[in-house]
């Protein structure tokens, strides 16, 4: 039972992340997102949804993972570097929805890229699966960290 309220706390954490991220999304998607410049190869809107809710189900379940194997002060060092992308990425809906400040949005999303590369590595000495999970992450973010500098250069 205490395997299922770890999962669930994860999940918790994650989707608060998400919900929070959203709240600042759902701010500025209308008139002000509409508005700006963007690269041919922007998604459309309703990619996004699903995508997160996607990524952030198999972010809980690698950290779920990692504190079964470990424990939370086996595996203190990976899920610090976990809370610190998590909050780099929250940081990111702040900035570039909630405060519309796109520049300082891409300086957050190379920090956020390097904070889940890390966990990738702190997770992998503990669970490969759980390092295999945050690789779809890496990749998405990658690809907004791209997006987020055309964004950002065709609107300066």
């Amino acid at each position: 039972m205490r395997d299922w309220a770890v999962l669930a706390g994860f999940l918790v954490l994650c989707f608060a992340v998400a919900g929070v991220g959203g709240m600042w999304t759902a701010s500025s998607v209308g008139p002000w997102y509409q508005a700006l410049q963007k690269p041919p190869f922007n998604p459309p809107g309703w990619v996004f949804g699903p995508v997160w809710t996607v990524l952030y189900a198999m972010m809980a379940v690698a950290a779920w993972l990692v504190w079964r194997k470990a424990g939370f002060a086996g595996a203190a060092v990976p899920l610090a570097v976990f809370a610190v992308q998590l909050a780099l990425n929250l940081a990111w809906s702040g900035l570039f929805f909630g405060l519309r400040q796109l520049g300082w949005a891409f300086a957050d999303i190379v920090l956020l890229w390097i904070a889940i590369a890390a966990t990738i590595a702190a997770f992998a000495c503990v669970s490969a699966p759980a390092a295999w999970l945050i690789a779809p992450y890496l990749a998405w973010v990658s690809f907004a960290s791209l997006l987020n500098f055309r964004i950002w250069t065709l609107n300066r």
